[in-house]
């Protein structure tokens, strides 16, 4: 521990002299807006992809087999794409520091994205790690009023 950081104990009454509103030290929204215009492109990028998915295309019943093969080759060069664009987004979101609750959320949001098979079952079936991993995303994105890009199974 560095000599000029608090004790735990110094931290804790800190965080006890916060008014009961104030989830963080006050910050200004600007300090994150980098963080903030990131998480808006990787938001449209994710509805791009998820737009490309085959649950939203056309019924498929009506196509021939053929019709559906290109669909798909169609459809993963597509995603590839999108995926090529988000990658530098992904960097940049993880190499700017947050400096808000709203930049945390950023921050979490895409952590959630990159670990995003810890919500493929309820928060009882999945290991340790993976829910200790789940609950502190799911409670920095709840502070800092940001969602999840992922709609939950049922029994979530």
């Amino acid at each position: 521990m560095k000599a000029n950081s608090p004790t735990e104990g110094e931290a804790l009454a800190l965080l006890n002299e916060l008014p009961a509103d104030q989830t963080a030290p006050a910050g200004h929204l600007e300090d994150d807006f980098a963080l903030v215009q990131l998480d808006t492109t990787f938001v449209t990028l994710l509805s791009e992809i998820s737009a490309l998915e085959p649950e939203h295309s056309d019924s498929r019943a009506r196509r021939d087999a053929e019709d559906v093969r290109l669909d798909e080759a169609s459809r993963t060069q597509k995603i590839e794409s999108v995926l090529a664009r988000m990658e530098c987004v992904e960097r940049a979101i993880m190499a700017t520091p947050a400096r808000t609750i709203v930049g945390l959320g950023v921050k979490a949001r895409h952590a959630a994205y990159v670990v995003s098979e810890h919500w493929d079952s309820p928060i009882e079936q999945i290991s340790w790690d993976a829910r200790a991993v789940r609950l502190l995303i799911e409670t920095i994105c709840k502070a800092a009023g940001v969602r999840l890009h992922f709609p939950r199974k049922a029994g979530q």
